[in-house]
């Protein structure tokens, strides 16, 4: 007889964990029994896509409180104003007009060149996409001019014609920015050592502003970056001499005495008038090297504050261009063809260098 039928025992399910019941019970149940209100979480989700979007970074700086009393009491403070972009002056003042001289002087002993620049910065209405027209100039008979008009940007060099350009790619902003930041350079140069004094108030252009001395103030710690850069690279045949210049001012540069003052509008906290004049040493390099040395003047004012310029595109300007003349110029003058031909015409020459074919052999 066969013996008895035995059957497998049979194994118990694990329990299933807490959170999945309770996703379950969720899930079947009513909100209202249980809880789970998922609506909730939905009108969140859509307050937040729908939301207005915040505003840039430039305007939510502008509409913060500076005292411009408190400069000389605060380093922090002192920085944040005498950095201040051409984007927050013109959002904290509306329209007005920016002018300043810089004068650069650098050599060594019985070596010296000279170079003065002069900014200007007409600023309409509308903050930080506003119309503005930028020219700088220098003693080298260099300049640049750009002019922003409803979002249209037209530029040129110092002589010629303006160009639109339709493809910006925030080549004016950057230029906006530069112009203004005659003050952010000094400033810069010296290593932030800036050190203001306020001594009494002054009337500029009809505005209440705060007057500091501007002196030479302690050295500034660098903040230790969190991770250390990767070396320079250096060229086969080592580096110029002209960058070791740059690279050794860069590095080696000591502020040696700084004098002037600024006018800090009381209600906007922008600097109206800044006159400045300083000195950077830089020591000898080996027995051989010479001390070399910095001075750098500069004088800034701002005026016309809510007077807006009658801005407008120049009358006569050339078109924007995917290649520039010259280049074309270079392959019609060698005769190379530019349209059409694959490789510049590399394949047809390469075609026509090539050798005729051998004769055969007509020997029996």
């Amino acid at each position: 007889m066969p013996g008895p039928v035995t059957h497998p025992p049979t194994r118990t399910p694990p329990p299933a964990p807490r959170a999945y019941l309770l996703a379950a019970l969720c899930a079947l149940a009513p909100p209202a029994l249980l809880g789970c209100n998922r609506d909730s979480a939905d009108r969140a989700a859509k307050k937040r896509i729908f939301s207005a979007e915040d505003p840039p970074r430039v305007v939510a700086s502008a509409k913060e409180k500076i005292q411009a009393g408190e400069l000389g009491s605060d380093a922090a403070l002192a920085r944040r104003v005498l950095r201040m972009s051409a984007a927050e002056a013109t959002e904290r003042l509306g329209a007005h007009r920016y002018q300043a001289t810089v004068k650069f002087e650098w050599g060594t002993r019985g070596n010296q060149l000279e170079l003065t620049e002069t900014r200007s910065l007409h600023a309409g209405q509308g903050g930080l996409s506003g119309d503005f027209h930028a020219v700088v100039t220098n003693s080298h008979d260099q300049g640049l001019d750009v002019i922003r008009v409803h979002g249209d940007v037209f530029a040129r060099g110092k002589y010629g014609k303006y160009r639109q350009r339709l493809r910006d790619r925030g080549m004016a902003e950057r230029d906006r920015e530069e112009v203004f930041g005659a003050l952010r350079d000094f400033d810069a140069l010296f290593l932030g050592r800036l050190k203001l004094e306020s001594y009494g108030q002054v009337s500029s252009d009809g505005r209440n502003a705060q007057r500091y001395r501007v002196t030479l103030g302690p050295a500034v710690q660098p903040a230790s970056a969190a991770v250390a850069p990767p070396p320079l690279l250096e060229a086969k045949g080592g580096v110029d001499g002209a960058t070791l210049n740059r690279r050794r001012f860069a590095e080696k540069r000591e502020p040696q005495e700084i004098s002037g003052e600024v006018w800090v509008d009381e209600e906007t906290a922008v600097v109206l008038h800044a006159q400045l004049e300083g000195r950077i040493k830089v020591p000898a390099e080996g027995e051989q090297g010479k001390e070399a040395f910095v001075r750098l003047t500069m004088e800034s004012n701002v005026s016309d504050v809510g007077r807006s310029p009658d801005l407008r595109a120049p009358e006569e300007y050339l078109p924007d261009e995917d290649k520039p003349h010259g280049i074309a110029d270079a392959l019609d003058r060698f005769g190379i063809p530019r349209s059409g031909a694959p490789d510049a015409g590399a394949a047809a020459a390469a075609a026509t260098a090539k050798p005729p074919p051998e004769p055969e052999d007509e020997s029996p």
